[in-house]
């Protein structure tokens, strides 16, 4: 028995909501409907043309119309008419919701790239009432089970929407549910927004509190230093070796462990094994300023003990620093390290050589502000609190946009189960 007599079986054996019955889409939708015998239309006319990208896989709507004239899509192109369900049949975008309902086009009339497959429902059903059913994550999830092609160009084949089969009250209660389902969807389209606007402000609060520090008249006043007169050794550049994930006697500690932010990721760690002697020399301690030379420039990690789970080493794309404590803070340094001065530092370098890369020599030369030790001290522990608050609140932010991204699916489910 075939996938699709199964899965059609174990539809029809639930019970629909009352006053509903199951439909095949294909019974209530003409899919990939031909172009009229008798259409004509000038070349010059101006055209309705949805390529993929005009179609928002977020709102479901077309976002981005192209006006063509019509010489240029009359052939090679998908044809459709107004109120038409476009449903992209290839891989990703089919998963990513490239999904719409064609409106708003020029005399009626529109055309699109080949990989929609083109939905015109009869007058038993509404097109919003097929759009929102086949934005359902479960029924994109389905489709998948049924690509044809190779992997990269799989499609879904238009038999599986042909013979897929929907839940179909009357046309009256369509319009009902439909209506809720698109003010349901405006209301958490606009709390997203909102919600991206205060994630992006959160976002934005640590640059803004470096810039209080570094920035400030105060910090005009301080001395500067290189960065290589107060060194308490020579910069170090890192081990050469071939890691392997299988947990050995020393983390190996690369570029790609290191976020943007400073922090390391503790995810897909990689190890070594080594003697002794090669440990000693490349092995990282609390207090160390580890800056990547390449790939990632100038990303920075102070290391701490407590992010290691054991000894590590450092690779060779990135170099060691240990400053004299007399007169920089290792804290106070990986804060300065964040600011836009030290950006703005590591630009300028980049600048003067053809591909980036930035030499323990080129380093040395970076100027740090220096205030007395006490108000390092100060300043690292103030920004230490501040960011962990700002951490904490992206995060509060970033929970409560995901389960805003969650309710469009839970809305569309409840619908088509007759409960909204």
């Amino acid at each position: 028995m075939s996938r699709k007599i199964n899965s059609e079986l174990k539809t029809l054996n639930s019970e629909p909501p009352s006053g509903w019955r199951w439909m095949k889409l294909g019974e209530v939708c003409k899919i990939n409907p031909s172009r009229p015998r008798s259409f004509y239309r000038s070349p010059n006319a101006p055209t309705s043309f949805v390529p993929m990208v005009a179609v928002d896989e977020k709102t479901g709507t077309i976002s981005k119309p192209e006006i063509v004239p019509y010489s240029k899509v009359a052939k090679g192109y998908t044809y459709f008419e107004e109120n038409d369900v476009l449903f992209a049949k290839i891989t990703p975008r089919m998963q990513n919701g490239k999904h719409v309902i064609a409106r708003n086009l020029i005399d009626g009339i529109g055309f699109g790239t080949t990989e929609f497959h083109v939905l015109r429902p009869n007058e038993e059903v509404l097109p919003e009432w097929v759009h929102f059913y086949i934005r359902q994550p479960s029924f994109l999830q389905e489709a998948t089970g049924y690509f044809t092609g190779a992997v990269g160009q799989q499609r879904v084949p238009e038999e599986f929407l042909a013979n897929y089969i929907i839940p179909l009250p009357t046309k009256e209660e369509q319009e009902h549910i439909a209506a809720k389902i698109q003010e349901l969807m405006h209301e958490v389209e606009h709390a997203r927004t909102a919600c991206e606007k205060q994630l992006e402000a959160a976002k934005a609060l640590p640059a803004a509190y470096l810039r209080e520090v570094f920035e400030s008249e105060e910090a005009k006043k301080w001395e500067r230093k290189r960065l290589g007169e107060v060194l308490s050794a020579n910069p170090q550049y890192g081990l050469t070796a071939t890691a392997v994930d299988i947990v050995k006697d020393y983390i190996y500690l690369r570029i790609t462990d290191i976020t943007e932010e400073g922090k390391i990721k503790g995810q897909d760690l990689k190890y070594i094994e080594s003697d002794k002697k090669t440990f000693e020399k490349y092995k990282v301690s609390a207090g160390d300023i580890l800056i990547a030379r390449s790939g990632s420039v100038g990303r920075v990690y102070l290391v701490k003990e407590s992010d290691l789970p054991r000894p590590a080493v450092f690779a060779s794309y990135l170099i060691r620093f240990r400053l004299k404590p007399d007169y920089v803070l290792p804290e106070y340094f990986f804060y300065f390290a964040l600011s836009e001065q030290y950006k703005s530092f590591i630009s300028e370098q980049i600048k003067t050589v053809a591909q980036p890369n930035i030499n323990a020599k080129q380093y040395q030369i970076l100027e740090i502000p220096l205030p007395p030790i006490e108000t390092q001290q100060r300043i690292a522990i103030d920004l230490k609190e501040k960011l962990a608050q700002v951490e904490k609140l992206q995060s509060a932010i970033s929970n409560q946009k995901s389960a805003l991204d969650a309710l469009p699916q839970a809305i569309l489910r409840k619908a088509f189960r007759g409960e909204l």
